[in-house]
């Protein structure tokens, strides 16, 4: 399976740039032979579900402005160079004071103003990625953060951080331009298969920010499912129909994966009655 994913990766990647970056192909070839952790294993389920660690900190603000890259043939801008600011910076509705996203219809915008990415998934990507020096921003977030992991952070989940105030979206969906950051058409394969996705907020507050400030949790949101829960239910072929059902009722979820939810519920049903 590990070879064929690789030949199939460079026609994979080509063909987001015409697909609008969807990974759900992507996705779905992982699950063919249950390569993906979240089609053969239960790792969405965990003990700790929605729980979250009680020191939760911004470890490093990384920003950045939209600049041109070359790969495969192909130049086009991204703004997935981030690097750590000091200081408080000003965080507004759609993005923080300094950075920029370059492709609003999948980037950016109120739903996606910030990238969180957990600190503790870092060790993982040095592997990874065979480098010793890795710094904060690598990986395109804008908030490297501490003690937030997917598997205890929920669609909802309103934080206090700094002045602002901030509310976790979605999970993060790799498109081609990670891989040509790193040069690496085998990154989009081991970010989908490590579940290491990090989450999208958006803000609901605008306020100023800076690394050393606590995340302090004022509420969650009822129904909800971790983002581990979110990305077993988008990838798997065979997802969880509790989940989905769960899913469409969170309030906050974006139209177009509630529409894709609905539709897995559907096709369920519809595989049951055969």
């Amino acid at each position: 399976m590990r070879f064929r994913l690789k030949a199939l990766i460079p026609r994979l990647l080509a063909a987001t740039i015409h697909q609008n970056h969807d990974v759900r192909l992507f996705g779905d070839l992982l699950c063919q032979d249950n390569y993906h952790p979240f089609c053969n294993r239960n790792l969405h389920r965990v003990t700790d579900r929605g729980s979250l660690i009680g020191n939760m900190k911004l470890v490093s603000v990384n920003v950045g402005m939209p600049r041109l890259l070359s790969s495969k043939g192909a130049t086009f801008k991204t703004g997935i160079f981030k690097k750590p600011v000091a200081g408080r910076i000003m965080l507004r509705r759609t993005n923080l004071d300094g950075d920029r996203q370059a492709d609003l219809s999948v980037h950016g915008g109120p739903g996606k103003a910030v990238y969180g990415y957990p600190s503790e998934h870092y060790p993982f990507w040095r592997k990874e990625l065979l480098l010793d020096e890795l710094p904060w921003g690598s990986l395109g977030e804008n908030f490297t953060t501490e003690g937030l992991l997917e598997t205890g952070v929920s669609m909802g989940d309103r934080f206090r951080l700094g002045s602002a105030e901030i509310v976790v979206t979605t999970p993060r969906m790799p498109c081609y331009k990670l891989a040509a950051k790193f040069q690496r058409d085998d990154i989009i394969q081991s970010f989908l298969r490590s579940g290491f996705s990090g989450f999208y907020f958006s803000v609901a507050e605008e306020g100023e920010v800076g690394a050393g400030d606590d995340f302090q949790l004022l509420g969650k949101e009822t129904p909800s499912l971790t983002i581990a829960e979110i990305n077993h239910i988008y990838f798997t072929p065979s997802p969880d129909v509790a989940l989905l059902k769960q899913a469409v009722e969170i309030k906050s979820l974006p139209e177009s994966w509630r529409e894709r939810f609905q539709s897995r519920i559907e096709a369920a049903h519809h595989k049951q009655r055969i």
